[in-house]
């Protein structure tokens, strides 16, 4: 097994190129990211055939490989646009495509012979024999279906390729749906989520009606608020990847190509962490307590480990849709020099408040800058415009794009062990 676990790959999603550069910052080794067609964030900015080969030759120059996505399920009419799309893809050099249909894994064999491709989770993968004829089609790795436990990982693993490699979800927003093939979005608003423009219906508050007393809707539970039934608890496995590692996963997924800048650079960062102290002493692996803290920094719903130990009792969260976060991003930093730290403003803070610095691979730093600057050098108490450039005195130099945070006060209470 410890052979199969020497190729290990945290893979962090870019919805843009401010969140591409942060996955490279703290320490992807490959990312995601869509196109302007034929990709599941169809909210997201994503990358036009000019951005994606900026952002394929910025991640080649550090050593980190770039999946696009190509894993709508198009109609008839959207297959004439293929070619051009896929020529593009191989014009900048991407790494893989990741891919959910048939069709569209059969254009990619006849156009682009030798571009490598990846299984989406949308394909619904959910047993070896199906892992091995994908791998027998020639698809090089597997995305498998979120429904699967640890158990069947490792099932998988032990009847498959050793050279097919299987990649699995480790964080983020969860759907109630079978691995994202879900309807609700297109009756409801007709939003195609299984063409990258979910409306998140599974979120919405809903009532009982009665077919004869439609103006009084029933409660389904005792809440007066009603109950978000169909509404998912986010997945998060930081405590757990030495056992997927040792299930046989390859590449360890970040969901959130429409999340943050700051939510890209915060998780890869903790995952990174985490996989580096696993691959360390893998015999003896414990996660720190710091870096189990780390996912609780970002925006998040409350979480949960999915399916992985089998019965996702805490799957569902009924009480709201909302968000939790118990840190504000308040600065970005552009320089240190001459004993100080320069960076450009995110959100308010004052002179004297507690504040976090996240610099790659390291552990946050306290610092509580009793004297705040302008650019101008003068002295202030507040930092509140936007993106303005500010500097304090510090005795430490940290890395371009290293993240200062403060503490929200009077965070949503929430469970501190993830099950």
């Amino acid at each position: 097994m410890m052979d199969k676990q020497k190729k290990t790959e945290i893979l962090a999603p870019a919805g843009d190129m401010e969140r591409l550069q942060s996955a490279l910052d703290f320490g992807a080794d490959a990312v995601y990211l869509g196109g302007q067609l034929f990709g599941m964030r169809a909210g997201a900015p994503n990358f036009d055939p000019e951005t994606l080969c900026e952002a394929v030759r910025l991640a080649h120059s550090q050593n980190v490989k770039v999946y696009l996505t190509v894993n709508t399920l198009p109609r008839n009419s959207e297959f004439a646009l293929l070619p051009e799309f896929i020529a593009n893809a191989v014009r900048a050099g991407v790494d893989a495509l990741i891919i959910a249909d048939l069709g569209v894994f059969q254009m990619v064999r006849e156009l682009a012979p030798d571009m490598p491709i990846h299984m989406s989770t949308q394909t619904g993968i959910v047993n070896y024999a199906t892992a091995n004829v994908l791998y027998q089609m020639g698809a090089r790795r597997v995305v498998l279906a979120r429904e699967l436990s640890l158990e069947e990982i490792a099932d998988i693993r032990a009847h498959t390729p050793e050279d097919l490699e299987l990649e699995v979800f480790v964080h983020g927003a969860m759907c109630v749906s079978f691995s994202g093939r879900c309807l609700l979005s297109a009756y409801f608003t007709d939003r195609d989520a299984n063409r990258g423009a979910c409306a998140q219906p599974c979120r919405w508050k809903y009532y009982l009606t009665e077919e004869k007393r439609p103006h009084l809707p029933m409660e389904i539970q005792e809440e007066s608020e009603g109950t978000y039934i169909l509404n998912a608890r986010d997945m998060c496995m930081i405590d757990h990847l030495d056992k997927l590692a040792q299930a046989g996963v390859t590449s360890f997924k970040i969901e959130g190509r429409a999340k943050s800048a700051y939510y890209v650079s915060v998780i890869t960062n903790a995952y990174r962490m985490a996989m580096d102290a696993y691959l360390k002493n893998p015999e003896n692996y414990q996660l720190p307590d710091w870096i189990h803290e780390e996912v609780f920094k970002v925006s998040h719903r409350r979480y949960c480990t999915g399916f992985f130990f089998r019965h996702p009792n805490a799957c569902q969260y009924y009480e709201n849709s909302g968000y939790i976060a118990s840190c504000d991003v308040v600065g970005i930093v552009q320089k240190c020099e001459n004993g100080r730290i320069y960076a450009t403003q995110r959100n308010r803070f004052f002179a004297g408040d507690t504040l976090e610095i996240l610099a790659p691979g390291q552990k946050p730093v306290v610092v509580r800058p009793e004297k705040i600057y302008n650019a101008e050098n003068q002295e202030i108490q507040t930092v509140n415009h936007a993106m303005m450039e500010f500097s304090f005195a510090y005795d430490k130099a940290f890395p371009v794009n290293s993240i200062l945070r403060m503490p929200v006060k009077n965070p949503v209470p929430e469970e501190t062990e993830i099950r």
